[in-house]
């Protein structure tokens, strides 16, 4: 994996208080774009914290569903040289054969969805999403474990105040990978492809994540089929029709950070310790 030793540059800015106005130091998250490319054919460009680009590159693959698991991917090569953020992936003979057939399925979905009604749109976006049907449970106290186990370990946002994050966690609530970038889906895609090149999504239990659960952020959790999502903020509310369809139970923090709402599927959550 590359980890970017430029992550924060440093600005002097002016703080502003009730009577008085000081300047300060202040490291700032870099933000730059990465162009993926998929057999040296240019797929998709993202505005991105630098670092963890191989990672990122398979958890963005594997939530476009262009790939199923590491073993699809031959290389990803990364090359920051003289600014030109790119990253190429090749992927086996057989599922380059498959991503052919998705691609202008996709295309032809796009072309067709503009007539549709929200929730047609829904149910074509949602075809090859499966069902999440894992049983975690988890208890108040535990909900409240895993918040303060993410807010203890968020480097970046603690440095510089600008960043989104996302932790999974296994059975026993330990961190397996964690990400933070400017953006909240590349810190999903992070976390979610350093496991996929581990070879262990399946130890996913749950996902805390510092942002609101968006629409884009559910696809991203199910296709890693993640039963559990506990967010900062509330969820959209085609996020909740998601959680619905795909059994997927939504968990955010009040507005105190005191206690939490479930937005759907609570049957996960334990009403004793």
């Amino acid at each position: 994996m590359n980890k970017h030793k430029d992550t924060f540059l440093t600005y002097d800015l002016l703080y502003y208080e009730e009577k008085t106005i000081s300047r300060h130091s202040q490291d700032l998250v870099r933000e730059e774009p990465l162009s993926i490319k998929v057999e040296n054919m240019p797929h998709s460009v993202v505005m991105r914290t630098p670092g963890y680009e191989t990672a990122h590159t398979a958890g963005f693959c594997y939530s476009e569903g262009l790939i199923e698991s590491g073993s699809d991917i031959v290389s990803i090569d990364f090359s920051s040289e003289d600014n030109n953020n790119s990253v190429t992936v090749k992927l086996t003979d057989k599922r380059k054969k498959i991503i052919s057939n998705k691609t202008k399925k996709r295309l032809f979905l796009s072309q067709t969805n503009c007539a549709k009604s929200g929730h047609e749109m829904l149910n074509d976006l949602i075809n090859n999403l499966n069902t999440v049907d894992k049983k975690s449970e988890i208890t108040y106290s535990q909900v409240i474990d895993c918040v303060v186990k993410f807010t203890e370990v968020q480097e970046f946002y603690t440095r510089t105040r600008g960043t989104h994050a996302v932790m999974l966690f296994n059975g026993s609530l330990d961190i397996i990978a964690k990400a933070e970038d400017v953006g909240r889906h590349n810190a999903m895609d992070k976390a979610i492809g350093t496991l996929v090149l581990d070879d262990k999504l399946s130890d996913i239990y749950l996902a805390v994540i510092s942002s609101r659960i968006s629409f884009e952020m559910m696809q991203k959790a199910a296709r890693a089929g993640i039963p559990i999502l506990i967010s900062f903020s509330n969820p959209t509310s085609m996020a909740v029709e998601l959680g619905l369809k795909l059994n997927m139970t939504l968990i955010s923090l009040n507005k105190k950070n005191s206690g939490f709402i479930v937005s759907c599927c609570e049957h996960r959550i334990k009403t004793s310790e």
